[in-house]
């Protein structure tokens, strides 16, 4: 049996992965995709598209779908319990897209998906790589099931434990946070607002509310000990002890919830030869900012072009700008992300500290204009 021929190989089908094939498949490129689950079973971690990300995804006619179906937040703020901190608007910044995108993941790899059909491309599903090898003209990987896929090149788009990567040799630098993190979509009544995303501090410890288009919340939470499955009763403890007090919010049902444990690692390259890596296989961090899949999605838009020119002639070098840049992109998101977590779950002496410095660097428009475009990921425009 002859081994299948593409221009390129994309392992995993989350929003990374179907970023990049949508931008290949445009480009006129034959594109193989491959994803070890069933279509809709991956979990809805992710909640935010951040403007940068909408900018992306508009040549693809990807923006447009996300924006009918989404809740646009005017505003992301950090609040101790009552007391406002620190105000990030979005309604200033100079995108076509002013706002913070509510919307799960799930919804966000369905448009992605769509539009992918709509082009005539598909994924192979359940279908999942046990190894990759390389050689000077292209890449073959092959599947559980003996089958062999041979392309130009692959793209390693498969999760945190990505096995392209660790095929490839590439090592995963960096560590875990102690904490575990609770999340929850939940249905909720009281002091909520359906256009801000916002981050709790208290002696607790951290929590995050954010509205979604179904008319739940998303709830993420540091725990020591989160539980597997989340309860009303539960939630209610967090939003009691780290939520608003003069105007408490009551929880009336968990529609979905989980738990994870949360890294902040970095690959030590994105390319190995022909094998390059986009999204989580890439770049995992705290979900602190909600940049994690917009990084992932920026990417694979990237390399998707970037790869296209190189399947078009352009000389291989162009694929080290991507892993140089890209590679710079997560550090800096890492670190932000990474900046927010410390802030949030601060020893207890030192939280009036911390407050009365945010507090005043909050009054400041430079800051919170900083904060704004960093945030909406427009300091990666290309």
């Amino acid at each position: 049996m002859s081994t299948p021929t593409t221009d390129v190989l994309i392992v995993g089908a989350g929003p990374a992965g179907l970023t990049a094939a949508v931008a290949l498949t445009q480009r006129g490129h034959t594109v193989t995709v491959v994803d070890t689950q069933a279509e809709g079973a991956n979990t809805s971690r992710a909640a935010v598209v951040h403007a940068r990300t909408l900018e992306v995804l508009q040549p693809y006619g990807v923006a447009a779908m996300l924006e009918a179906q989404g809740i646009p937040a005017s505003r992301f703020t950090i609040r101790d319990r009552d007391r406002l901190l620190v105000a990030v608007p979005f309604g200033g910044l100079p995108t076509p897209f002013p706002h913070t995108l509510m919307i799960s993941q799930a919804q966000t790899e369905a448009a992605l998906l769509t539009r992918l059909r709509e082009l005539g491309g598909s994924v192979l599903r359940p279908a999942t790589v046990t190894s990759v090898e390389q050689d000077a003209t292209g890449v073959t990987a092959t599947l559980a099931d003996g089958r062999a896929v041979r392309a130009a090149y692959l793209i390693g788009a498969d999760g945190m434990h990505s096995t392209v990567r660790d095929s490839a040799g590439i090592g995963f630098t960096g560590s875990s946070y102690a904490e575990s993190f609770s999340l929850a979509d939940v249905r909720l009544t009281g002091a909520v607002h359906d256009a801000e995303v916002i981050l709790y501090f208290s002696p607790a410890g951290m929590v995050v509310v954010a509205p979604l288009p179904d008319g739940t919340h998303r709830i993420v939470a540091t725990v020591d000990n989160a539980p597997e499955h989340p309860g009303v009763a539960f939630v209610q403890h967090l939003l009691d002890t780290r939520g608003p007090k003069k105007s408490p919010v009551t929880v009336h049902e968990v529609v979905w919830g989980s738990r994870f444990r949360v890294h902040h690692r970095i690959a030590d390259t994105f390319r190995h030869g022909r094998v390059l890596l986009a999204g989580d296989a890439a770049h995992v961090h705290s979900p602190a900012g909600g940049q994690g899949m917009n990084l992932g999605i920026d990417d694979a838009a990237a390399l998707g072009e970037t790869l296209s020119r190189v399947l078009g002639g352009a000389s291989p070098d162009l694929l080290d700008g991507y892993a140089t840049t890209h590679r710079a992109h997560a550090r800096k998101v890492v670190a932000l992300a990474d900046r927010l977590t410390g802030l949030a779950t601060v020893r207890a002496a030192w939280r009036p500290a911390r407050n009365l410095l945010l507090g005043l660097l909050g009054r400041l428009p430079a800051f919170r204009n900083r904060l704004a475009w960093q945030l909406a990921g427009l300091d990666r425009r290309r």
